[in-house]
């Protein structure tokens, strides 16, 4: 008898091997209807998988996790079927899941054209409706290569070519298509209803930029109806975001061919960075944290002694002078530790807290680099708390706090949590990783945020909170980190004098609340839609007169505001040019500032202005020191 535990606990009972489909039939015909494969164990399989032993079972549907990814798994078995019967000359190589979709890519004698998408992506939905079945069969591995090469698949011949000969291969059929996988797949082709093809790519074989050069597919698929509406809702919304659109549109900054990977600030884009800076540079300093700087290029050496130089050589810029050879730093840790170690440190001294806006260099490569999202120079918020293990809890805590209150400041209000454990490969002992690792739990529970577990996915020195936000059109982006770190001070020889007289080393937390300042504020800009909060905006008042008459009244008010706030001037864009007021309103609210001022013969008579709010809201006429307050006060909230 065989004996199959559910999730529930219950158990069920059979006289023989038997199919996740047959357990799922025996539980109810809906069941079975929406099965789409089974979790034997931790290991997700097809509805087809005969468990021939005492087994729990989970029966996997489109609502599961496990059950997305089966879609889009066999939804870009479905590509590949589909280009095959429209272009039988084309070669079919590799075709995986990704966040929200999938790909697969194709070596084709032409490129696709956005025609030919339209029509593979009609194909896939009428190959779907036959509702084929998806059959797995197992091949020695010498034999799948003689199968495909057969079939004139050398790519799919090639990657099998590499798994060794003593193991054997599975393939998939649905219909006249036959692919390599490991699986698992729907039952069926039926069961793939909500997809779309999005674009075409260049991709090199294998990711190899010496290979040829193939064609990329992308396509997107979920479980319902609903959910493709609105991730394709989602990327309309985000494209209008776009921060290097907006970027142009607003005269920010601009990526010029000169200098790829770096960012061009603009007047108004370096206002809006220094309104960060600056913000971030005052929570430095009601925080407890020394700002430092350390320079740029670094002696080889010092990265060989950290091991950047054997794990991030490739990343990094080097330079050379009287046969020295040097860095430009990827990071700023390594600075901060030789910053440290000058002088004598006592316990007394810990926690010693570190904050930089160090600019970094990464030689990512060119297919990566995204707008000022991903560049090869940019200024981290760095900072690096230097303390005992008994302190890394406080530490924690306060620091969970502190990133709270600013992401809450740049509109982000929705945080995800991730405590990152110890991976398999790491250094220190387990009582420290212990330690570590229950503080940085407990800092969450003491902060009252609900976390994940990413098992494993800490660094080979330490465990790591990451802090994650969610935009406004439900975009995730990593920003937030603390990692604990016993590696780095050990490996620079860094040490105080503990109440015991003796040598010791510190723990070093490393962290940053918005990362890279040029990633951040991408991130800002599409957040905001380019629309910053009035604390935020590069302009953040128009002044506009409606005939000459009233130049000098404008400039009264300009004067006024500008004093209201003495330690830090408002921004104003006073336009007394000779144009209709209509279209002047029109060119300041493209720019999307927060206030419009319009002044006739009528608000220069009453000592009052006509305002204008964003979005093209009419706040009415008032009295120039009642919009000064309302100005002020929304400066002040951070609205």
């Amino acid at each position: 008898m065989i004996h199959i535990t559910l999730p529930d606990g219950s158990q069920r009972e059979y006289p023989g091997p038997v199919t996740v489909g047959e357990v799922a039939a025996s539980i109810g015909s809906g069941l079975a209807k929406a099965a789409l494969a089974g979790k034997v164990g931790d290991k997700v399989v097809d509805t087809s998988y005969l468990i021939s032993q005492d087994s729990p079972l989970s029966i996997v549907t489109a609502k599961d996790a496990e059950g997305l990814d089966v879609i889009r798994h066999s939804t870009a078995h479905l590509l590949a079927y589909a280009v095959k019967e429209l272009f039988p000359d084309a070669q079919v190589t590799i075709g995986p899941v990704i966040e929200n979709g999938f790909f697969y890519d194709f070596a084709y004698k032409r490129p696709f054209t956005p025609e030919d998408l339209e029509a593979i992506e009609k194909r896939m939905t009428a190959l779907a409706a036959r509702d084929e079945p998806v059959v797995r069969r197992v091949l020695p591995r010498d034999e799948a290569v003689a199968y495909f090469k057969g079939i004139g698949e050398h790519y799919k011949a090639e990657i099998i070519a590499s798994i060794p000969s003593s193991e054997d291969v599975s393939l998939y059929r649905e219909g006249t298509f036959e692919d390599l996988c490991r699986g698992p797949h729907v039952p069926s082709t039926g069961k793939l209803k909500h997809f779309k093809l999005m674009k075409v790519a260049g991709a090199y074989w294998r990711g190899d930029h010496r290979n040829e050069m193939l064609q990329r597919i992308y396509g997107t698929a979920w479980a319902t109806k609903d959910e493709l509406a609105q991730y394709l809702t989602m990327l309309e919304e985000a494209e209008k975001r776009d921060h290097r659109k907006l970027g142009r549109e607003l005269d920010l900054f601009h990526i010029d061919e000169h200098s790829p990977g770096t960012v061009f600030w603009h007047p108004k884009g370096w206002t809006l960075w220094q309104e960060v800076e600056q913000y971030m540079r005052r929570v430095y300093q009601d925080n407890g944290y020394q700002e430092v700087k350390g320079p740029q290029i670094l002696d080889k050496t010092l990265w060989e002694k950290t091991g950047h130089w054997d794990k991030y050589r490739e990343n990094m810029f080097t330079t050379e002078s009287e046969k020295r050879e040097y860095a430009l730093k990827p990071m700023n840790c390594p600075g901060h530790i030789l910053i440290f170690k000058q002088g004598i440190k006592s316990y007394r001294d810990l926690p010693l807290r570190y904050g930089e806006f160090g600019q970094c260099h990464r030689n990512e490569p060119t297919g990566g680099l995204h707008g000022i999202m991903r560049v090869r120079a940019f200024t981290q918020d760095d900072g690096h708390i230097f303390c005992t293990e008994d302190q890394i809890l406080a530490e924690c805590t306060a620091y969970t706090a502190l990133l709270q209150k600013v992401y809450q400041d740049f509109g982000f209000e929705n945080i995800i949590y991730k405590v990152a454990t110890r991976p398999d490969a790491r250094i220190g002992s387990d009582e420290s990783w212990d330690k570590a690792e229950a503080a940085l739990i407990t800092s969450l529970d003491a902060s009252g945020c609900a976390y994940e577990i990413s098992p494993g996915e800490g660094a080979f020195y330490g465990p790591k909170i990451e802090y994650t936000l969610k935009d406004a059109i439900g975009r995730q982006w990593q920003c937030g980190t603390i990692q604990v770190d016993f590696s780095m001070p050990e490996r620079l020889d860094a040490e105080y004098v503990g109440e015991d007289g003796n040598r010791h080393r510190p723990v070093m937390l490393h962290r940053a609340i918005v990362g890279s300042l040029e990633r951040f504020i991408g991130i800002l800009i599409e957040q905001h839609a380019g629309a910053m909060p009035v604390w935020l905006a590069p302009v953040q008042v128009g002044i506009l007169n409606i005939t000459d008459a009233q130049g000098d009244y404008c400039r009264e008010i300009a004067e006024k505001i500008q004093q209201a706030v003495p330690q830090h001037p408002l921004r104003i864009a006073l336009d007394l040019r000779n144009e209709k007021i209509t279209y002047k309103i029109r060119e300041h609210s493209l720019q999307k500032l927060p206030f419009i001022l319009v002044a006739g013969e009528k608000e220069r008579a009453a000592g009052a202005v006509a305002v204008r709010a964003r979005g093209n809201k009419d706040l009415g006429v008032m009295p120039v020191d009642d919009f000064i307050r309302l100005l002020t006060s929304a400066v002040a909230e951070r609205t």
